[in-house]
Formats: structure tokens, sequence, C-alpha cells
């Protein structure tokens, strides 16, 4: 059986500059991605996409759960990224339930279009991310409206958008972009439940590293969800 390995020795710095040259590869095009690279059983492209995925707890929570739906996190920084690919090689050896998730070091805010191609997703999550919280530093913030447009590209109409966090600040920030621009609507988690998103929702409140953390100080977690339409109502 593989040992899973162990955070102490993928030393990284909690954050990273997402303006900064990070020295990535990508494609000139979605479809110059070889998917069985990331998944032994073909070459079929991602549906969900777990954007800053951190230490892969929501793709480990899901991939069993969801075995006909192909996941994938995107995370910027080297280390972390390591972590999260040993992780789920070592579930592998111990069980092909995992073998519907991945990882994949990338820039989300400059190279998302060359990932996944049009309308190609049907779920992207944003689980407590770096709340950026001087004036100065709200431009480098995951959900603003260029980035909408871009994250509206790739969500194919009725795909949902789950946006967490801890502070509210970002909260009100993240639902009062989302909820502006003509391509997203709310939609409340009484309604995700009922239309059995309710184990998906249970993760993002749940899964994560930073989810437990707030758990164990018994702080606040600000959900907020949103739908992709096909046409704006306004």
């Amino acid at each position: 059986m593989a040992l899973l390995p162990q955070k102490k020795h993928y030393r990284q710095r909690a954050h990273a500059n997402p303006f900064s040259d990070h020295s990535l590869d990508y494609p000139a095009a979605p479809e110059l991605i070889d998917w069985t690279a990331h998944y032994p059983e073909g070459q079929a492209a991602p549906q969900w996409v777990d954007i800053g995925c951190g230490f892969g707890g929501l793709l480990v929570e899901l991939g069993p759960r969801f075995p006909d739906v192909r996941m994938v996190g995107l995370e910027i920084r080297v280390q972390v990224t390591e972590y999260v690919r040993d992780r789920i090689t070592a579930l592998r050896v111990q069980d092909s339930a995992y073998n519907n998730i991945s990882v994949l070091r990338a820039n989300a805010m400059k190279f998302l279009p060359n990932l996944f191609a049009k309308h190609s997703l049907s779920a992207l999550f944003f689980l407590f991310p770096d709340p950026h919280f001087k004036s100065r530093k709200h431009k480098a913030r995951i959900i603003s409206p260029t980035l909408l447009a871009e994250y509206a590209y790739v969500l194919r109409p009725g795909g949902i958008v789950y946006t967490i966090t801890d502070v509210k600040d970002l909260h009100e920030w993240m639902a009062t972009h989302l909820a502006n621009f003509p391509l997203f609507e709310p939609v409340d988690e009484h309604t995700l439940r009922t239309e059995g998103h309710g184990p998906v929702i249970d993760a993002v409140y749940t899964s994560t590293e930073e989810g437990k953390k707030v758990q164990r100080n018994n702080g606040d977690k600000w959900l907020a969800c949103f739908r992709r339409i096909d046409q704006p109502s306004r």
C-alpha cells in the first residue's frame, strides 16, 4: 500500500503573486492538452475545475462520489502542486476510484482559455481564496469583472460557480461582482440541494484545509453560488 505524502515535506509560502512570471508551460489551445497524462482511462477533458485547489481536499472528497465526472485542480505553487500530484498517485494505488481527479500547475488568472474550451465546464470552485485585504491588492482577487468574462466563457450554460470564504468582505465582493455580471444569476443553497448538489455543497464547506481550520476555530463560512445563464435577462 502506497503511503500518502506528508505536507511537511512540501514546504511552500501560503500565497503566490499571480502577476509574477512563474515560468509556466501552457498550451496554445485546449485541444493540444494530452489529458491521458492526467487520467488513466482516456483523453476526455475535465468537467469540474477547482481553482486554487490547495492541498486537494475537494478533489479527494468528490472524486469517488462522482465517478463519471472528471475533475482537475489548478494550483500555482510548485510544492503544493507536487504534493497533490503525489497524493493522488498514492490514492490511486489503493483505489481506482481516484482515477478521475488530477492536478495541474497553472495560473488561472492568465491562461484559463488556453486550458479549457468554450462551454466545456459544468462547475468552477473558488474555495477560501486569498482575500488580498489591502485595497491596492484587490486587483489580485480571483473574482473580478475581467476574469468573470473568462469564467463565463469556459462554463457551459447551467454550470455552477461555487464560492466560499471566512472573510465577509471578500464574500460580499465576490457575490456582488458575480451578481452584477450579466451571464451569472445567484442560486441559493436550498435550491442546489433540491437539485441534487448537496454532496458537492457539503464538500465545499468541509473538505479543504482552510474549511477545516475555520470549523475548528468556530468561524463563519460565507457561501455564494451562481448559475451560468444562456442569455442575460436584462
